[in-house]
């Protein structure tokens, strides 16, 4: 029993280490440590000597005992460690991946489907737009029709990058609107347009060294953004993200100012630790 404590006590720290070393969030550090004092437990219980025997009422007590124990410990686990739809999942891995392994004919033809939606939903719009113009006398002055599919297509690219936002989970270490990371792992963004551009978002997203929040040295330290959407992201998808993320202009939310870390300006050198204009002059 004595060696089954030793070695338990050895793999806690080193589970905790190792998998704070592969960059997995620390609620996915407490379930590896979880596992491994369940299985410390198994091993005790079978070194542990035999229990006395018990018959008639006590059994009974000692049975519903247990299991109301049990029942308890996985209650309390299912309500504070994330719980996952398997569906959900697989969802979100086919939208990463699929597009990915598309041929160009399943492109073109995802493409023209897309294109044919947008038509008929074009087509009810108009329809309805029609619609109310006969309740309401015609304006002097009205928006050219060109203008809406430039309107439309700005909307849908926001839209878009809003499903990419949820897609990859960037809700687990960041905050918008209040809702998402409660631990300080990423900045909140709901301010995050004021700030930088779409460009600068997406360097960020793909080079995560490119800079980091003013208080998040630490976070920044230990890499705590993963360098790991240069591969898993499209150029379709990171362009739609920064397009989201770029209208988050919140001034009254505490979004924290970035600090450059590595960022040219137009005297053509590269300036390291400090937020500059466009002048290459410190804000």
């Amino acid at each position: 029993m004595l060696l089954t404590l030793i070695i338990g006590g050895a793999l806690i720290p080193l589970v905790w280490f190792v998998t704070g070393a592969m960059h997995f969030p620390p609620v996915f550090q407490i379930m590896f440590v979880i596992y491994v004092l369940l299985g410390l437990m198994v091993f005790l219980l079978l070194d542990a000597p035999p229990v006395q025997k018990v018959g008639g009422w006590k059994a009974v007590i000692a049975l519903l005992v247990f299991y109301a124990v049990i029942s308890a410990a996985y209650v309390l686990g299912a309500s504070i460690l994330p719980q996952y739809n398997p569906a959900v999942e697989k969802e979100k891995i086919d939208k990463i991946v699929k597009p990915k392994m598309e041929t160009p004919e399943q492109r073109q033809a995802r493409l023209e489907a897309l294109l044919k939606k947008a038509e008929e939903l074009q087509t009810k719009t108009d329809t309805l737009l029609t619609a109310l113009n006969r309740f309401s006398p015609p304006q002097a002055a009205t928006v050219p029709s060109a203008s809406a599919p430039a309107a439309s297509g700005s909307v849908d690219i926001i839209a878009r990058g809003m499903e990419v936002y949820d897609l990859h989970e960037c809700y687990n270490c960041h905050k918008i609107g209040g809702k998402g990371s409660v631990k300080k792992r990423g900045p909140v963004l709901d301010n995050i347009g004021s700030y930088l551009t779409p460009d600068d978002i997406k360097k960020k997203v793909f080079d995560p060294g490119y800079l980091y929040a003013d208080g998040f040295e630490k976070e920044h330290k230990k890499k705590q953004m993963p360098d790991k959407y240069k591969e898993l992201m499209t150029d379709e998808e990171v362009n739609a993200l920064a397009a989201y993320l770029a209208t988050l202009k919140n001034g009254s939310s505490d979004t924290p100012k970035p600090i450059f870390v590595k960022t040219k300006v137009e005297h053509g050198f590269i300036v390291y630790g400090y937020v500059r204009d466009k002048t290459g002059k410190p804000v």
